[in-house]
C-alpha cells in the first residue's frame, strides 16, 4: 500500500508514519510537509534512511505538488493543518488558507485520480459543552465551531463530505480529542508543563484551570486512524476518544505528582478569548463498528510522555529557544 501523508512532520503525523512502518512492513510512505513552526524533520530522524519512506517539502495549496504526489498514492491521509487555537486568534488568515483552500486542492487531486482520502479533524468543530452536562460529542452532533481554528477545520470537514456526496470520492473523517505524547510541540499544554518543570519553571494554567478536555495518547489515536482506514465505511465519520475527561488543573496536578513537586509550581495565567469550557467525545461507534479501543490509560500515557521529554531534552530545548524569538 502506498500512502501519501500530508503534514507528516508534525506531532501526530510523524507518530502515524512510524506506526505504519512498524505495523505494515510492505507499505511505502511519502510525507508532504511545508515545515511550518510545528513541522520538524527531527521527529523522523530515526527513519529518514528507511527505503520505504520519502520526504517532500511543499505546501498542500500547491496544485502541482498535490497532483504529482497523489497520482502515485493509494491512500491520502491529511494531517496538514494550522492547529494552535491561540495562533488562530492572532492570525486567522493562515488557518483559512491551509485548512480550507489546502483541503480543496487535495480533494480535487484525489478526485482526479480516484484516490481514497481520509481527513484528520478535531472535536473542536462541535463547539463546547457545559461543565454540568453529561453529554458527549458524537458523529451526528451538529457543528458549532467557536474559534478561527475550529471554524476552518469544520469548513474542511464539510468540503470532504461534499466531495463524497457530489463526486463519489472515497472519503472518511475522524474527529479526535486532545492528543499528547512524544514529539508534541512544546508550546502545547502538557509538553509545556513537563518541559517547564524540567527547567525548574512553573506550569502555566489558563484561567481557573477548570477547562475539561478529552485526553488521548497519540499512539492510541494512530491505531484508531488505522482502524478507520482498514475497516471504516466510506462516506462516514468516526469519533476517536479514550473517554478520559480531565480538567487542565487535574492534568497539571498529575504531572506535578510524577515530579514529586507541590502545587505551588502551578501558575494561573490570563485566560484566552472564547475559551471553550468542556469537550467530551464518545467512542461508542468506533468501538462497536470497528472493534477499536484505547490501550493507554491517562496514568500510563502521562508517565510515558514525561519519560520521553526527560530523555529527549535536546529535541525540545531548541524548539523552545526558537519560539522565544518567534512569538506569534
Amino acid at each position: 500500500m502506498k500512502y501519501l501523508i500530508t503534514g507528516g512532520a508534525g506531532f501526530i503525523g510523524s507518530n502515524f508514519i512510524k506506526y505504519l512502518l512498524n505495523n505494515y512492513p510492505e507499505c511505502s510512505i511519502v510525507n508532504l510537509d511545508k515545515l511550518t513552526y510545528c513541522g520538524n524533520l527531527d521527529n523522523l530522524k530515526d527513519i529518514e534512511k528507511d527505503p520505504r519512506y520519502k520526504f517532500t517539502k511543499g505546501d498542500i495549496t500547491d496544485e502541482k505538488i498535490a497532483n504529482e504526489l497523489i497520482k502515485d498514492a493509494d491512500i491520502v491521509v491529511n494531517f496538514a493543518a494550522e492547529t494552535h487555537v491561540d495562533r488562530s486568534i492572532v492570525n486567522p488568515e493562515d488557518f483559512l488558507k491551509t485548512n480550507i483552500l489546502g483541503i480543496y486542492v487535495l480533494l480535487e487531486a484525489a478526485r482526479k485520480y480516484d484516490k481514497r482520502f481520509h481527513q484528520i479533524s478535531s472535536d473542536e468543530v462541535f463547539g463546547a459543552l457545559s461543565l454540568e452536562s453529561e453529554e458527549k460529542f458524537k458523529e451526528d452532533t451538529s457543528y458549532a465551531p467557536r474559534s478561527p481554528y475550529s471554524a476552518s477545520k469544520a469548513a474542511a470537514d464539510h468540503l470532504v463530505r461534499a466531495y463524497f456526496h457530489t463526486y463519489g470520492l472515497k472519503t472518511t473523517i475522524s474527529n479526535c480529542g486532545n492528543n499528547y505524547g512524544p514529539y508534541q510541540f512544546p508550546e502545547k499544554f502538557i509538553p509545556l508543563g513537563i518541559t517547564n518543570l524540567i527547567e525548574w519553571k512553573k506550569v502555566p494554567v489558563y484561567g481557573d484551570g477548570l477547562y475539561v478536555r478529552d485526553w488521548i495518547y497519540v499512539l492510541d489515536h494512530c491505531s484508531a486512524i488505522d482502524a478507520v482506514l482498514q475497516k471504516g465505511k466510506i462516506g462516514k465519520s468516526y469519533c476517536i476518544s479514550s473517554e478520559e475527561e480531565k480538567a487542565n488543573i487535574e492534568v497539571a496536578r498529575r504531572i506535578l505528582k510524577e515530579f514529586n513537586l507541590p502545587e505551588d509550581r502551578i501558575e494561573f495565567v490570563k485566560d484566552r478569548p472564547g475559551h471553550d469550557r468542556r469537550y467530551a467525545v464518545s467512542a461508542e461507534k468506533i468501538k462497536k463498528e470497528l472493534g477499536w479501543k484505547a490501550e493507554y490509560s491517562f496514568e500510563r500515557g502521562i508517565k510515558e510522555t514525561i519519560k520521553w521529554y526527560k530523555e529527549n531534552k535536546e529535541w525540545w530545548l531548541k524548539l523552545k529557544e526558537k519560539a522565544r524569538f518567534e512569538r506569534f
